[in-house]
């Protein structure tokens, strides 16, 4: 129990400086890429109004919004006003309804950040995590979804992912689908979260969820996952919505998307797949997921969503966005010794009488553009102030005894080769920058 009390929460991680810079490269990276594009950023509350994220995620998702109690001298009643925010794109609607005249149109934007959820902790699986969005608000053109499927794509590459595949399909194709297989319009949502759950299940155990959860009849459940989950799918669907304008719709969002998307993030890397649903709410149109060799479930995912921030109180206008869940890329990436922490110089303090003179040198390297530190030790034997410059990666350790002080120079060493030479204080600045970029 002892030990327990330093852990963080389950489900929940500390970042130490390598684990950190790690991110904050892959953060970059993406950041680079949204910008490139034109995205403008946006930062949102860690929390939300409770009513604002509630009935946003489907039956599944609404349970695993966390809730905060009410405060003060409501705290007593156990209930909940507040929450933290489950992902980026609710509070991204809740912005364009209360800013939407302030804003340019379309509207688009990129957020890099944490979000909550109150999941079971596993591979893979956090309930801190965070997600990096780009989102397009206020067009319906399909080169919006062209736009930010490019955009999702580019930033994985910048990531260094360079094997996934785009997975699509259309809410309004699996919309006309229901209707086919004779599935209620008051059941269809429903049946559309139970098939969300193929990635996870065995097709028998979604049909009877169909069946036993859904009140789905058993021969409709029984055809409907068979066909979605056969090898020639995508065939079969579209023989299905032949006659369905609904589906047609779908099935042409996603063949727009496959033509004008597919060149640039590769024909081989973006497909359709009929069994893909989405469970969340909110989508409308055209969505997407993204698969990687090695990284548990999806990697990436999104899709238009054209009435959600109607549902929120602003203008009924169209949206579509791009989802990365970089908690499995970085996790898959692992560390790399290009990257270890490291600084380009060390400076040693070897007389308390010279402390002065150190601390002139670290600040004017710091000021040359160079990462300097001074030894902050007890110590103040060479020995152990050679091995705290290579701990912490030194390129360069600068060192000045009673000799080189008195000469008005020091001694620069090596920390890669150890080989050694007397510079002038005067030009140690403008020798070690030189040194660093060859």
């Amino acid at each position: 129990m002892a030990s327990q009390q330093f852990e963080p929460p389950s489900g929940t991680r500390d970042f130490l400086a390598g684990d950190l810079r790690q991110r904050e490269r892959v953060f970059a990276a993406a950041r680079e890429v949204f910008e490139r594009y034109g995205f403008e950023p946006l930062q949102t509350p860690a929390f939300e109004r409770l009513e604002t994220l509630t009935g946003k995620y489907g039956d599944e998702g609404d349970k695993l919004i966390f809730k905060i109690l009410r405060r003060g001298e409501h705290e007593a009643t156990g209930e909940a006003d507040l929450a933290l925010r489950y992902d980026l794109t609710v509070p991204l609607a809740r912005v364009v309804a209360a800013y939407g005249s302030r804003l340019p149109t379309p509207y688009k934007r990129y957020a890099i950040g944490p979000v909550w959820r109150a999941d079971r902790p596993g591979r893979g699986r956090f309930r801190e995590f965070t997600q990096c969005d780009v989102d397009v608000v206020g067009s319906s053109s399909p080169l919006v979804e062209v736009e930010v499927v490019c955009a999702g794509a580019d930033a994985l590459d910048a990531m260094g992912v360079r094997e996934f595949t785009v997975l699509v399909n259309s809410r309004r194709a699996l919309t006309g689908l229901m209707q086919v297989y004779g599935v209620p319009a008051d059941r269809a949502g429903g049946a559309l979260i139970t098939l969300d759950k193929l990635d996870k299940l065995a097709p028998e155990a979604v049909t009877e969820e169909l069946v036993t959860g859904r009140g789905l009849d058993q021969g409709i459940a029984e055809e409907l996952v068979r066909d979605i989950t056969a090898d020639d799918a995508v065939d079969r669907m579209r023989a299905a919505l032949k006659d369905n304008a609904e589906g047609r719709e779908g099935l042409a969002e996603v063949d727009r998307l496959l033509e004008l998307a597919g060149p640039h993030v590769g024909t081989e890397r973006i497909r359709f797949a009929p069994n893909l649903v989405r469970g969340l709410d909110y989508y409308t149109g055209a969505i997407w997921e993204v698969t990687a060799p090695g990284m548990p479930g999806s990697i990436a995912s999104g899709g238009r969503y054209d009435h959600l921030i109607a549902t929120l109180g602003g203008p009924d206008v169209p949206a579509c966005g791009f989802s990365i869940g970089v908690e499995r890329i970085i996790g898959a990436l692992g560390a790399s010794e290009e990257h270890r922490d490291r600084i380009d110089v060390a400076v040693t303090v070897m007389n308390e009488e010279f402390a002065t003179e150190a601390i002139g040198f670290v600040n004017g390297l710091r000021r040359a553009g160079l990462r300097a530190e001074i030894y902050l030790g007890a110590s103040g034997k060479l020995s152990k102030q050679l091995k705290w410059a290579a701990d912490r990666g030194a390129r360069f350790a600068v060192l000045q005894g009673a000799k080189e002080h008195a000469d008005g120079e020091v001694t620069v060493r090596d920390m890669e080769t150890g080989e050694q030479e007397r510079v002038s204080v005067t030009d140690l600045f403008t020798h070690l920058a030189d040194r660093r970029s060859m």
